[in-house]
Formats: structure tokens, C-alpha cells, sequence
């Protein structure tokens, strides 16, 4: 039996004792979660969330792509959110590789050029990469720039959340 055959036989046990059937669409915590699809990465747990309580949208990187904000966009608009997390973590793919690199390595590979994606958005720096995210998100003309948008870091290793903080005190010369 395959892997997918594997989740088909489960989703058969889980529709047995299926009981959100009667849930609102809109999130009940009015929160939308944007984070890495990592798979080490539970993200309703490591938030305390319940199924109906958040969006969480994931795509490698946790990053604010255009499809990211597109549902961030409706999540808020239509379906009343009013808070924002980010989450990326230690130990990320996205760390290990250049977007060049991987273009270079994909045609080698499959001896084919492909128009999408143009960009992997592969980043070196955790923490400015959090706060690279934050920004976009505050920053869009769709989205009203009092929506709090908070950004962490998770630790793969220990499953502990550290908030990135995106302002910074100024220099002192220009207090």
C-alpha cells in the first residue's frame, strides 16, 4: 500500500468520529497563522489551537508571497481576523540553498527551464527574515496598518517560541 493509500484508510477511521461538521467558517480566535510547511511543525498545537480557531497558512518559508498575502487579504476581509503570527524555525530548508543554485540544479536535473517559480526566496538570516515577513505584511495597502502582526522563531529542537522584534531602538546620534 502506498503512502496515500496509507491516508485514505485514515481518513476513513477519522470521518467515523468526525465532529466539526457544524463549525463557523470564520476562525473563532480571529487569528491567521503564516508559517513554514516544515512537517516538524504542528502548528495548532504548538499554539494552543483548536480546529476552527485560526487560518494557518504554510508554504516553505513561512514567507509573505503573494499567495500568502492573497489569504491573509481574505482571511481578514472576509473572514474577520484581527491578528497576524508569523512562524519560521531553526534548523529551515530554506537556510541551505541559493536561488540560483537550485534553478541551476533543477534543469541540470530534469534537463528543462521552467517559467515558475521565479523565485525561491531562499534567505541567510532567520531573524531578519522574520522581520522581512512582518514588514511586507504591515506594509500591504490591502491590509490596515494598525492589524497586530507579530513574527517568531521556533525551536525545532526544544518547540520553544521566541518572539523577533521588529524595531529596533535608534542609534543614538539620531535620538
Amino acid at each position: 500500500m502506498d503512502i496515500t493509500e496509507e491516508t485514505l484508510v485514515a481518513n476513513r477511521d477519522y470521518t467515523r468520529r468526525f465532529t466539526f461538521g457544524n463549525l463557523a467558517m470564520p476562525p473563532s480566535r480571529h487569528l491567521a497563522v503564516l508559517a513554514c510547511m516544515d512537517a516538524r511543525l504542528t502548528v495548532e498545537q504548538l499554539l494552543g489551537l483548536k480546529t476552527g480557531e485560526a487560518h494557518i497558512i504554510r508554504n516553505a518559508g513561512g514567507l509573505a508571497t503573494e499567495d500568502a498575502l492573497r489569504s491573509l487579504i481574505i482571511s481578514h476581509h472576509l473572514l474577520g481576523t484581527k491578528e497576524f503570527i508569523i512562524i519560521n524555525h531553526t534548523d529551515c530548508g530554506m537556510l541551505t540553498f541559493k536561488d540560483e543554485e537550485l534553478k541551476r540544479r533543477l534543469v541540470k536535473q530534469t534537463g528543462k527551464e521552467a517559467e515558475t517559480p521565479l523565485h525561491f526566496h531562499a534567505f541567510t538570516d532567520l531573524e531578519r527574515n522574520v522581520r522581512e515577513q512582518v514588514q511586507k505584511v504591515k506594509s500591504h495597502p490591502w491590509l490596515p496598518g494598525n492589524i497586530p502582526v507579530r513574527g517568531f522563531i521556533y525551536d525545532v529542537k526544544t518547540g520553544k517560541l521566541e518572539e523577533v522584534h521588529t524595531t529596533t531602538a535608534e542609534p543614538a546620534a539620531r535620538r
